[in-house]
């Protein structure tokens, strides 16, 4: 009996967990519609930024010249074009940003909007270019 409660309690003490996936976006198109561009690169460099922006900050305009995608981690961001699109994001909600189109991103909530983006471009080359 002894044996059966040991053997009982160390059974139930092994977790048995499988790992799960779950796609947050997954999309031929930036978030204002349009087609992403395709283009091959000679050598592929991977960038994975994390992004912190103020409560109230405006960052500048600027464009991306490669395909990125991000995901919001805290805080709220309302996302401008000049043609005057615009896309709301709230906490743990992906987008995939916009290619060679000018924007920029404004932290419209109380806390620090924390966002960690993904870029894939040319080894070396720039993966945001900011405007004067």
């Amino acid at each position: 009996m002894l044996k059966l409660c040991c053997l009982t309690l160390l059974l139930g003490s092994l977790s048995v967990s499988a790992a799960t996936s779950k796609d947050l976006i997954k999309s031929t198109e930036s978030w204002d519609g349009n087609k992403l561009p395709a283009y091959s690169l000679t050598q592929p460099e991977v960038t994975i930024k994390e992004i912190v922006i103020a409560p109230g900050e405006k960052l500048p305009w600027h464009q991306h010249p490669v395909i990125n995608a991000g995901v919001l981690m805290s805080g709220e961001l309302m996302v401008y074009t000049k043609e005057g699109k615009r896309k709301h994001l709230k906490a743990g909600e992906a987008l995939i940003e916009l290619v060679n189109t000018s924007h920029y991103g404004e932290n419209i909530s109380e806390e620090p909007a924390k966002i960690i983006v993904v870029y894939i471009a040319e080894a070396g080359k720039k993966v945001t270019v900011i405007e004067d």
